[in-house]
């Protein structure tokens, strides 16, 4: 099945190149989404990355990222699409190729890994303590990153999305795979979701796909998607999650409510990753 895989990137330039380095030799087909930085990416350094890589620039760009990850996804000839909503976040090697061989398995289904954050702690958490990009190279330098990708695991803890570890609840995906019919039906990202950042745009359209008649969410075991430190507005201390849940509650008609879903788990559990099978309390 041919892959294609979207980034989509605000102000990222420094964060970018790990992310889509994380990314090479695991899709057929890569676009990079620079949504309106008032320093554009350049296409050609993308391109020198990989020939397969391109850049599409969004110059009358939204505050919210929905619309820009929409056109890129409708750019793509893939017949399975990859979605990274955040331009800061790396993936281990195998996420693709798992996450394809994932799909074979349901006819309709929305494949995800988990998602951590590099450092000690949520970057809610650990940012006001200290924690910042100088740290972070220190991390990744010490794993050798990118000589072995999961040993990302090393440095990371788990993120809200996901943080009873790999067999616990989920509610949203980071790095959502699945079939370009799937996304079609589901109509992508709703574009109202317009706040900074997208506000719960992400989550709402996990629990849309989820929702869906037939729908089958399959969990990457020893996969991850790891979000690097860069001040994004929805790790931060001050993220406006009340505004975001009242956001929501409009378009919806009621409250956000995680959903309730019982996954099917593939893969395979690289010792990095074993600790958070049964991660502590």
């Amino acid at each position: 099945m041919t892959s294609s895989v979207v980034i989509v990137g605000f102000r990222m330039h420094d964060w970018l190149r790990p992310s889509i380095a994380s990314v090479l030799d695991q899709a057929d087909e890569v676009v990079v989404v620079d949504n309106g930085s008032p320093l554009p990416v350049d296409p050609r350094e993308v391109a020198r990355i990989d020939s397969r890589f391109r850049v599409h620039r969004v110059d009358d760009a939204l505050p919210s990222p929905a619309v820009a990850a929409n056109q890129a996804v409708a750019m793509t000839t893939g017949r399975s699409v990859g979605l990274i909503l955040d331009g800061a976040r790396m993936v281990t090697p195998g996420t693709l190729a798992t996450g394809l061989r994932a799909m074979a398995t349901h006819p309709r289904p929305v494949v995800t890994p988990m998602a951590w954050h590099l450092g000690p702690a949520h970057q809610s958490v650990s940012v006001p303590a200290g924690y910042g990009p100088a740290v972070e190279d220190e991390l990744l330098g010490r794993i050798d990153w990118p000589a072995d990708g999961y040993r990302l695991f090393e440095i990371s803890v788990l993120a809200g999305a996901n943080k009873q570890g790999f067999f616990g609840a989920i509610n949203e995906s980071c790095c959502l795979l699945l079939p370009r019919e799937l996304w079609t039906e589901s109509g992508g990202l709703d574009e109202r979701f317009d706040q900074p950042a997208g506000g719960l745009v992400s989550i709402d359209l996990f629990t849309r796909l989820v929702g869906l008649p037939g729908t089958e969410l399959i969990v990457l075991l020893g996969e991850g998607s790891f979000h690097q430190v860069h001040g994004g507005a929805s790790t931060s201390p001050k993220a406006p999650q009340a505004a975001w849940a009242e956001h929501y509650k409009r378009l919806r008609g009621h409250a956000y409510k995680r959903p309730v879903v019982r996954p099917t788990y593939f893969g395979a559990m690289p010792e990095p990753a074993r600790k958070f099978i049964l991660p502590e309390a």
